[in-house]
C-alpha cells in the first residue's frame, strides 16, 4: 500500500479516535461545542445513544489501525478498503440526516484513502 494511503488511512482513524472520545466521554462537555444545532436539554437524555455512537466510531478507527498492521499486502488493502468504504458509507448517511459537514469529515477523506490505494 502506497505511504500516502498509509497516511489518510492513520488521519481517519485519529480522527474517528476523536469521535469515540468526544461522544463516549465528552457528550456533556465538548460535544455542546461542536454539536451546536443540537438542543442542549438533549444532551443529558441521549447520552447512552452518543456512547454506543462512538463505541461504534472506536471500531471503525481499530479496524483502520489493523489495516496499517498487516503484513501482506493484498488483505491490508481489503481491510483497508472495507473500512474506509464503511466511513465513507456512515458519511454519507451522516450528511444526509444529521449535518452535511459530515461529508466532509468523513467520507471526503475516506474516498481519498480509497483513490489513494487504487490509482496510486
Amino acid at each position: 500500500m502506497p505511504l500516502l494511503s498509509k497516511i489518510i488511512i492513520a488521519i481517519i482513524a485519529i480522527v474517528h479516535i476523536y469521535i469515540l472520545w468526544l461522544e463516549m466521554f465528552g457528550w456533556m462537555t465538548k460535544a455542546k461545542k461542536v454539536f451546536r444545532k443540537f438542543p442542549p436539554e438533549l444532551f443529558a437524555a441521549t447520552k447512552p445513544m452518543a456512547a454506543n455512537q462512538g463505541l461504534y466510531n472506536g471500531f471503525l478507527a481499530a479496524g483502520l489501525i489493523w489495516s496499517l498492521f498487516i503484513t501482506n499486502s493484498d488483505w491490508s488493502i481489503n481491510v483497508a478498503t472495507f473500512f474506509l468504504g464503511c466511513v465513507a458509507v456512515a458519511g454519507m448517511y451522516g450528511a444526509a440526516t444529521v449535518q452535511k459537514t459530515i461529508l466532509y469529515v468523513q467520507t471526503v477523506p475516506s474516498v481519498a484513502g480509497l483513490i489513494s490505494i487504487y490509482l496510486l
